[in-house]
């Protein structure tokens, strides 16, 4: 009945068995970017599972607004304090604002983030998965 291979047939993505672009607009689905950079094993999970082309934050950097609304959901979640780049900040760079941190140092971001038509979600954990699922 349906020929989309990833675990969410048509209803979310609507994929054919293509990779569909980073912002995926298909007639009858939603919109969905996954946010990460391209050497984090979770984020390439993630994008695997879901079918999408990766939003690579250190390529493309996010713009203050995009993050604004990031950490608007998360908050202190967004901001990733066990990464190797967190550990090397001096403690004068750790004391400022997160979302100047993560303009300057991308890798300070949770990720991945994703967005699904406006609703946003931080990580890739079970919770994640089975809400993007309809699980």
């Amino acid at each position: 009945m349906n020929a989309c291979p990833c675990p969410f047939r048509s209803r979310i993505c609507g994929n054919s068995g293509e990779k569909l672009p980073v912002s995926v607009a298909v007639e009858g689905s939603v919109s969905m970017k996954v946010y990460g950079i391209k050497a984090c094993d979770t984020c390439r999970k993630a994008v695997k599972t879901l079918g999408v082309a990766l939003h690579d934050v250190r390529e493309t950097p996010l713009t203050r607004d995009e993050l604004s609304g990031f950490f608007a959901e998360f908050g202190d979640r967004l901001l990733n304090t066990r990464s190797t780049t967190w550990r090397g900040l001096s403690d004068e760079e750790k004391a400022k604002a997160p979302i100047d941190l993560m303009l300057a140092y991308p890798t300070l971001m949770k990720r991945p983030v994703i967005d699904v038509d406006g609703t946003l979600y931080l990580g890739w954990a079970k919770d994640v998965q089975a809400a993007l699922s309809g699980e």
